[in-house]
């Protein structure tokens, strides 16, 4: 091999092509977007859920993949008992006009623990891109695991994404655990769509802002802490379905992310 000749390490090449497949796969569908977090509990499945909601009431079809593969909780929040078929393609379960996919859904019981190493994960999320059905969609909404552990990188380096929201709350150190999640995604070249400070006391405070100057984006809202959120996951009602008042805040977050797109 002469001086100028160039190779890839295989595991390159492999993300390379995987990422075409991917890409190619889901062509029929406009805009992938993940809500993100580096730390747990700070509402990112409810921010996804309301989200995905929002934008199928204002017409949008939309897809919402629970990329959380050890720790699926959407179907708990959705009120979703039903299960997928285990056989290839994956067919998404259609709940209220959304499409909606989980590892849940292919679980005999919801209880029983995902003990999964990184790579069956990575496995299991490429079959969720690779080998379901999702059809023609304006919006997929991939509700992501919190941290940077391999399923959060897996996504940033094979899915083509509009980028990232970021879900922070009003305390500093989701400020400080968000700022890292974003340039972490930002470093592997995804967008950052904007910040949502959730579990709100109805002003922006100065932690988040410093989060979206840091980030060099804006805040797209925020949600007041508000019990009414935990009354209707734990039975199983989209919120924004059922309130009008939470409805108005999720549509004009989604207006911004239209906006933003």
């Amino acid at each position: 091999m002469s001086d100028n000749d160039v190779s890839m390490h295989p595991s390159f090449v492999g993300v390379i092509r995987q990422k075409e497949r991917i890409r190619q796969r889901l062509s029929n569908i406009k805009h992938k977007i993940g809500i993100y977090s580096a730390k747990g509990g700070v509402g990112k499945t409810t921010v996804a859920v309301n989200i995905a909601y929002a934008l199928s009431r204002n017409g949008f079809k939309v897809g919402l993949l629970d990329a959380d593969i050890d720790t699926p909780n959407l179907t708990l929040f959705l009120g979703i008992e039903g299960k997928m078929e285990k056989t290839l393609p994956l067919k998404p379960l259609e709940k209220d006009g959304v499409k909606v996919a989980s590892t849940a859904m292919l679980m005999e019981m919801d209880e029983r623990p995902i003990i999964w190493r990184g790579p069956m994960m990575v496995k299991m999320l490429g079959e969720f891109f690779e080998s379901t059905e999702w059809g023609e969609l304006d919006y997929l909404i991939l509700d992501l695991p919190p941290g940077s552990s391999d399923t959060p990188l897996t996504i940033m380096q094979v899915l083509e994404l509009d980028g990232f929201i970021i879900v922070t709350t009003p305390q500093r150190i989701a400020a400080v655990n968000s700022i890292r999640s974003g340039l972490m995604a930002k470093r592997l070249n995804v967008s950052i769509l904007g910040i949502i400070e959730n579990m709100s006391d109805g002003s922006i405070t100065e932690n988040t802002e410093n989060v979206a100057k840091t980030l060099g984006a804006e805040v797209l809202g925020t949600v007041r802490f508000d019990n009414r959120f935990s009354s209707y996951s734990d039975n199983g009602r989209i919120p924004v379905l059922e309130d009008e008042e939470i409805s108005d805040i999720f549509t004009k977050i989604v207006d911004k992310i239209g906006d933003n797109g």
